[in-house]
């Protein structure tokens, strides 16, 4: 079967207002980026409020950065709540969280990626001890095993995963590229319809099979990025925020 469709555009055409998505990627490594610029663009193209694009439930490791990536779709106002574990690198997030705009849930990291993987297994729910005795335990059902408590943590899924690749086939089959790997893999398996973006396409048989990390069968479509823009986080070090600080008036 052909997965591919003609452009980002056509690919995330049918998610609708108040839809559940899954967002591949760690920080800006592997995100889907022209996906999520298409999301945007549709957004903007609407004619009248009622066709906008808006109350999107998102699930990703973190929110990319303001001006970028996710950080684009807080932008345009496309964002309800999000499931994360990590945001601290977006300013208007922050604002949009204190401001009671945006719902926020922070998870730790390693039970953000077990709840997706859960949701892929049909793995209804599962306990763990991280998290016990804090803000993340409340409202949770604890339970104790050979004289520890752990925390019962429910599976993530979504109506759509949209995921980044390094390669792959018109079946679908995806390769990744060693750390832009990260959450994308998972979130595949774990939504109703899972849109991949991959850098090169090829034809079925070129992938090197024990090189597939994503089946073909867990793929609905697929489209070749466009442009792929590839930021760099910033990276501050003491000094250069001293320097920083120095210049604007502000502290360390």
């Amino acid at each position: 079967m052909n997965k591919v469709v003609s452009s980002a555009e056509a690919a995330v055409a049918d998610i609708p207002s108040g839809a559940t998505v899954m967002l591949g990627g760690f920080g800006l490594c592997g995100i889907p980026e022209n996906l999520i610029a298409a999301l945007v663009r549709r957004g903007a193209a609407s004619r009248n409020d009622s066709e906008r694009l808006c109350g999107l439930h998102t699930i990703s490791n973190n929110m990319g950065v303001d001006g970028f990536g996710m950080g684009l779709m807080l932008e345009a106002g496309m964002i309800a709540s999000h499931i994360g574990s990590y945001v601290g690198e977006n300013r208007l997030l922050e604002q949009q969280v204190l401001a009671g705009t945006l719902d926020l849930t922070l998870l730790p990291q390693g039970t953000l990626a077990e709840r997706i993987r859960a949701g892929g297994a049909g793995i209804a729910a599962f306990y763990v001890a991280t998290g016990l005795g804090t803000i993340v335990a409340e409202g949770k059902e604890t339970r104790e095993f050979d004289g520890r408590r752990y925390v019962l943590e429910r599976a993530l899924r979504a109506d759509f995963a949209l995921v980044k690749a390094w390669r792959g086939d018109r079946h679908g089959n995806l390769v990744y590229r060693k750390t832009a790997r990260n959450f994308n893999p998972v979130m595949a398996t774990a939504a109703g319809v899972t849109i991949a973006e991959v850098e090169e396409m090829v034809e079925p048989g070129e992938l090197e099979p024990d090189q597939i990390v994503t089946p073909g069968i867990y793929v609905d479509r697929l489209v070749v990025g466009a442009v792929y823009q590839k930021p760099v986080e910033a990276r501050f070090i003491r000094a250069a925020a001293a320097r920083d600080a120095q210049a604007t008036g502000g502290e360390v």
